[in-house]
């Protein structure tokens, strides 16, 4: 105990010089984590200040999103890196004893970043809990339910459940990278959804540290918060440590294919029928469509619809489907691959898929800024309005934007829009995701990408959703709106987000709030305020 007590102590002494000895706040909040985790680990490196050696290394260890690391926005004073459950509850505790906010990051996949930098106009201090120390993953396969700590990504949940069991898995997104906490938190839509849902349809259990720094579960925390940090944001209520997931059967082998058409062969008739067909296929059946421009120079541009699929079954019956749903998308036995559940992520994420230990790694896959925003479709868009659409991606940046095109119907569209907190059911004929990646870092360029991007969302406007615009949370969107004045924000000024993200169940939300966290320690940008009338 001696030695950990040293290294207490030169962690103080760092601190206090670097501050010199002013910032008392900050000195408090650390000594009394280490004093409250001291006997949790035999190891003291839970807590990591911007003088430690490998804080910078942790800090972008997850970033996905490379602008935020020169957007002028505020780092954290702190980086915490729980090894068990009563670390976050000490971050908890002494954050709020001591005037220290705490931002939750699981995989760092947050699209404006909100889980590791601060845009606040009070330039307070606060704290990112890293939760990627918290990636236990116990499988039950006889129960057909796993527990997964926050921290952990979908590849390394995929791969646990496919090695216990060859034919369960679990609907949840594309790419392995992503983290479990953040995924879940905001719905989380994937390759499955038609069959079982989104990721937190499937949700049976947590555990969760409140604004009291109490460890709850389903059963303690009450059905009210349950219903929301499933779809409404969790981080907005405390800190989800692990999910109890339901696992799902799928067969030892299922079919994928992809099959790519351009403006000459037929692109802009296809996803026109696509849009509308897609959503009432047989469940087994999931066709999503990927837009972009293709070419060196606008007067040489096309437009590119690449139509990936799956199906859960082998590749005789899944062309037997798609010939009797969607003939006219042509797909051949050679466009077909059957693979396990678990390699057919790898395959949708473009990676080898013969390897399932690729699954396993957290490195990210680029080194680059990005900007996406989101909306729903409830009306087939018309072939003409896509001739228009499509002339004003292949006149845009030589970077080009990229439209994901993910279809509703089936389960999606049995479960109720109020069941939990994710409200984009019955009535949405698909979703879009407009993205954007680019690789240069000048101020400049970044403002012109975002304008860029900003303008082409405007032009979408007669197409999609409206009263509100819908929005899905997971592709979060800075530019819906946003609070600068931290721990401030009124329900009536995050309604401008909230309606656009939970529809009708921001109301809900803000009253579950007003009852968990009523002093808003769980504040971001763009977060949810406690109700009031």
């Amino acid at each position: 105990m001696a030695s950990t007590t040293i290294i207490f102590s030169c962690f103080i002494f760092f601190i206090l010089c670097t501050s010199h000895a002013a910032n008392h706040t900050q000195a408090n909040f650390l000594n009394c984590f280490l004093e409250a985790t001291g006997g949790s680990s035999s190891s003291p490196s839970k807590i990591y200040t911007p003088n430690t050696t490998s804080f910078s290394t942790l800090f972008r260890s997850s970033v996905q999103n490379l602008r935020f690391l020169s957007s002028g926005a505020e780092t954290p004073s702190f980086i915490i890196l729980p090894s068990v459950d009563h670390d976050s509850q000490a971050a908890v505790l002494c954050g709020r004893r001591h005037g220290i906010r705490l931002r939750v990051r699981s995989g760092g996949h947050d699209y404006e970043g909100l889980s590791y930098v601060s845009f606040s106009s009070t330039d307070g201090p606060f704290a990112v809990v890293d939760l990627s120390g918290l990636r236990s993953i116990e499988v039950d396969a006889a129960d057909h339910t796993a527990w997964v700590g926050a921290g952990a990504t979908l590849g390394e949940v995929y791969y646990n459940v496919a090695a216990a069991s060859p034919t369960a898995g679990f609907p949840a997104g594309i790419s392995p990278t992503v983290g479990v906490g953040g995924l879940i938190s905001g719905g989380g839509i994937g390759w499955l959804q038609r069959k079982y849902g989104l990721a937190a349809d499937n949700v049976v259990d947590v555990r969760l540290v409140n604004a009291e720094g109490e460890l709850l579960t389903r059963e303690t925390m009450g059905e009210d918060l349950f219903w929301a940090i499933r779809g409404g944001g969790a981080a907005n209520f405390g800190i989800v440590v692990a999910y109890k997931l339901r696992l799902v059967p799928v067969p030892p082998k299922l079919t994928v294919f992809s099959v790519s058409r351009t403006l000459g062969q037929g692109a802009t008739r296809l996803l026109h029928s696509w849009q509308s067909i897609a959503p009432l296929f047989a469940d087994d059946l999931w066709i999503r469509a990927l837009v972009i421009a293709i070419g060196e120079a606008p007067a040489n541009r096309t437009i590119q619809a690449r139509f990936q699929g799956l199906f859960l079954g082998p590749r005789r019956a899944t062309l037997a489907a798609i010939k009797k749903s969607f003939p006219e998308l042509g797909v051949r036995a050679e466009d077909c691959n059957e693979l396990s559940w678990a390699e057919s992520t790898l395959y949708f994420d473009g990676r080898a898929w013969n390897d399932t230990r690729g699954l396993l790694t957290r490195r990210p896959a680029f080194n680059s800024s990005f900007k996406a925003k989101s909306d729903f479709v409830r009306e087939p868009i018309s072939e003409k309005a896509w001739e228009g659409i499509w002339k004003v991606m292949m006149e845009g940046e030589e970077e080009p934007l990229e439209m994901i095109f993910e279809p509703w119907g089936g389960r999606l569209w049995e479960i109720e829009d109020d069941a939990i907190a994710f409200p984009h059911r019955k009535g949405n004929l698909y979703n879009i995701q407009y993205f954007m990646r680019w690789f240069e870092t000048e101020a400049a360029v970044t403002e012109r990408h975002l304008t860029w991007m900003r303008k082409f969302y405007e032009d979408m406007t007669p197409h999609v959703s409206s009263n509100p615009r819908a929005a899905y949370l997971n592709y979060k969107d800075i530019d819906l709106g946003s609070s600068t004045e931290e721990g401030r924000t009124s329900y009536t000024e995050a309604s401008a987000w909230g309606r656009r993200y939970f529809l009708h169940n921001f109301e809900k939300l803000a009253k579950v709030k007003a009852r968990v966290d009523p002093e808003n320690y769980f504040w971001n940008e763009q977060g949810i305020p406690p109700y009031t009338a």
